[in-house]
């Protein structure tokens, strides 16, 4: 049967896909296992940018020719002229002696130089300019000195310390990475972390489940409870008990022992079949499921709830959404590392681009949905320098495997996005920030953000790469009414994960009462009041403030459907 092109007409929503399409779909979606889900059209027309910029920009590149003889003197160890040694590659005091410090200072100076090269360049855009200062940054952290026997001193005199074993060992090492990973069998030291057993096991039952989600029911610890529950959102990036990991350092736990109800969305790790699942569904059979079942269960009771990561930009949505409907349900809402304006996301705006969207959703095309470990590589390169090659240098070339942890055994547990849900998310809230300027359409009606008329607690982390403290804050701007601003120190997660007693916790926080000018960023931290411990205590206090007065009985316990921690976390 001879192929035939479709006819294209004007009145057409959307290109039919023919043979031609599925050609081009199946080679991109081939092409990006090789480039770890990178578009090279995409990289390639950047880098003609960049290049023709810098090539009209005759006192760029003469700065560019003539920095060897203004900074050759320069060094990361002149306390003078940066403060003190500001790479922490070069922290020991090794690296101030020769000849390791020329090895410091001159890839330094390299840094600095590629930094000068692809920063500022008159007239480039500045999404090339994040993807060409990125690059730059990748080449040069894969060859640091810090990262070669020869070239760091640390690693130098401990291979010598122990006539190479270290080398010996930490080959070893690797290889049974490499085959674990090859395998698909759980990292060494991780079958000792068990959901349900060491992990996950604040007591509770399932009370609800739908073809999406499970709706947990934590069990009272106390004689009275807030009349108010609390409804967890949680991203499903991820498998929701980070918020309930080990018994010292679970939220959830922490929570219902102070006296609050708890509801934990639980949500379904999709497959292939669930390919067409979009925002309407991760909306209604999700968000908006699990406020109907706690309504059926509570049905006097206002809801306080909280969005963890895109869990908190879904609470966004919903809200907004039933502010439309004239819904009344929500009494507080609290967001997690969570953006709901994305024109400030980070680096993560490096792999979203026109090009780089349509070769990501011809990837997913294929197989219905983005797995878990494409999004896991794309993470690590964000942050090279301390998630890979750092890593690579203390565990392999050192030979000091750190001991594995609850939180890396849960960042190993990963989930999948299914393929119609993650391209609209894509597209219309990360790339077109659709949400923020009121173009975003739940259930076929436009949601905005300036709907939302709640109190907001609103958590950021210092050093979040994925949702960057700045464009959390941005949620100031999206309503007028009170909101509570944290920044905690810590990631995206352990930041997140910050129980009282943690050692070196501290955060800032300071509220912004209703119809209160706005502060940018920089203002509110010198606004801001600064506290030592655990954020946590802060989140209760305030969600007291706006709870019932009175505490009541704890609500009944149904047998429900199953104990927690459920059946949907357990999907591989």
């Amino acid at each position: 049967m001879p192929l035939k092109a479709h006819k294209i007409t004007k009145t057409e929503d959307a290109v039919p896909e023919n043979y031609f399409d599925r050609l081009d779909k199946s080679f991109q979606a081939h092409l990006g296992q090789a480039t770890s889900g990178i578009s090279p059209a995409s990289m390639m027309t950047m880098y003609c940018s960049w290049l023709t910029q810098l090539a009209q920009s005759p006192g760029r590149m003469l700065e560019l020719a003539l920095y060897p003889a203004m900074h050759w003197q320069d060094s990361v160890f002149d306390n003078n002229r940066s403060g003190g040694i500001v790479d922490p590659r070069f922290k020991s005091e090794s690296w101030q002696q020769f000849p390791w410090r020329l090895w410091a200072d001159g890839f330094c100076q390299a840094e600095d130089w590629w930094q000068r090269a692809t920063i500022n360049v008159p007239g480039l855009p500045k999404p090339v300019e994040r993807t060409t200062s990125f690059i730059a940054r990748q080449m040069l952290d894969m060859i640091s000195p810090s990262n070669f026997t020869t070239t760091s001193p640390d690693l130098f005199y401990e291979t010598m310390r122990t006539g190479g074993h270290n080398l010996v060992h930490g080959a070893e090492s690797a290889l049974d990475d490499i085959r674990q990973k090859a395998t698909n069998a759980p990292p060494p030291g991780l079958e000792n972390f068990v959901v349900g057993k060491n992990m996950a096991v604040t007591l509770g039952r399932v009370v609800f489940r739908n073809h999406l989600i499970e709706l947990i029911q934590y069990e009272p610890q106390t004689k009275t409870v807030y009349k108010e529950p609390i409804l967890m959102l949680p991203a499903w990036i991820m498998k929701y008990y980070i918020l309930d990991l080990s018994a010292n350092n679970s939220l959830v736990n922490w929570l219902v022992g102070q006296g609050h109800t708890v509801f934990m969305v639980s949500w379904r790790n999709p497959d292939a079949a669930d390919r067409n699942l979009g925002m309407d569904d991760y909306y209604r059979m999700g968000a908006m499921a699990a406020i109907d079942a706690i309504s059926a269960i509570m049905p006097k009771a206002g809801i306080h709830l909280m969005g963890y990561c895109l869990g908190g930009t879904l609470s966004l949505i919903a809200t907004a959404a039933m502010a439309g409907d004239g819904d009344k349900r929500i009494k507080s809402l609290t967001t997690l590392a969570a953006q709901g304006d994305f024109t400030e996301a980070g680096e993560l705006l490096l792999f979203i681009t026109e090009s780089e969207v349509s070769f990501l959703k011809s990837m997913m095309w294929e197989k219905g949905y983005l797995d878990g470990k494409q999004m896991e590589g794309t993470f690590q390169s964000l942050h090279s320098r301390d998630l890979l090659w750092s890593r690579m240098v203390h565990d392999y070339m050192m030979d000091k495997r750190r001991d594995p942890i609850d939180l890396i055994a849960w960042d190993a547990d990963a989930t999948r996005m299914p393929y119609k849900m993650h391209s609209e998310y894509l597209e219309k809230l990360f790339l077109h920030n659709d949400f923020f300027e009121g173009r975003f359409a739940i259930e076929g009606k436009r949601v905005s953000p300036e709907s939302i008329n709640l109190p907001i607690f609103s958590v950021g982390t210092d050093k979040d790469h994925v949702a960057p403290w700045r464009s959390v804050h941005k949620i100031h701007l999206m309503t007028d009414g009170d909101v509570t601003f944290v920044l905690t120190s810590g990631g995206h997660n352990a930041g997140i994960v910050s129980e009282p007693g943690h050692k070196g916790r501290s955060y800032y926080i300071h509220e912004r009462a209703h119809g209160a000018p706005y502060l940018d960023p920089d203002r509110w931290l010198e606004v801001a009041q600064q506290k030592e411990g655990s954020w946590w205590p802060a989140w209760h206090d305030w969600l007291v403030q706006r709870s019932a007065k009175e505490k009541v009985s704890p609500p009944l316990m149904s047998k429900g459907l199953c104990a927690a921690p459920g059946t949907y976390v357990l999907q591989k």
